[in-house]
């Protein structure tokens, strides 16, 4: 109340299943006390897992509408997020990322999500500043040290075996 805050937003919600049973309901109550007490809207964010997590408290889950954000695609959104990501890389020459076929390339390895996208387009930075490129062309996105969700778990089972 003394800060004035409008809406609370917690991002990993499903990091709420990692805790024991006590623990999580402890936090869900305080969920739901922070609701009433404050009468500020709540945002969770999460994986599945955080929607499952607030669906095991009846309470909680008639305040929470789950929302599925969907998977970039090539796009005029697409190509100004690329445009953006660009823009604040710090490298000496212009990465020329926001177009239609670099987008189709870029969503496609990093399998559509932002965090992936920023994780990839971040590894391509650093190759391009160490291969003395200074810019995220093919080149450097074959050259970045990076591995998409998909192969990195085909990787990690590999290990298991």
């Amino acid at each position: 109340r003394l800060t004035g805050v409008r809406m609370l937003v917690i991002d990993e919600l499903h990091n709420i299943l990692a805790g024991q049973g006590n623990s999580r309901r402890e936090f869900l109550n305080l969920l739901r006390f922070l609701g009433n007490e404050l009468r500020i809207p709540i945002v969770g964010v999460g994986t599945r897992e955080a929607y499952l997590a607030v669906r095991s408290d009846d309470q909680l889950e008639n305040r929470f509408e789950p929302i599925v954000l969907p998977l970039w695609n090539t796009g005029a959104d697409t190509l100004s997020l690329l445009a953006s990501f660009a823009a604040a890389l710090p490298l000496q020459r212009p990465s020329d990322i926001a177009t239609a076929d670099m987008a189709q390339y870029l969503l496609a390895r990093s399998e559509g999500t932002i965090g992936e996208l920023a994780r990839l387009l971040t590894t391509a930075a650093i190759a391009a500043v160490e291969s003395g490129e200074e810019r995220i062309n093919r080149r450097t996105l074959v050259m970045a040290d990076y591995a998409g969700p998909t192969e990195r778990r085909r990787l990690f089972e590999r290990e298991l075996m």
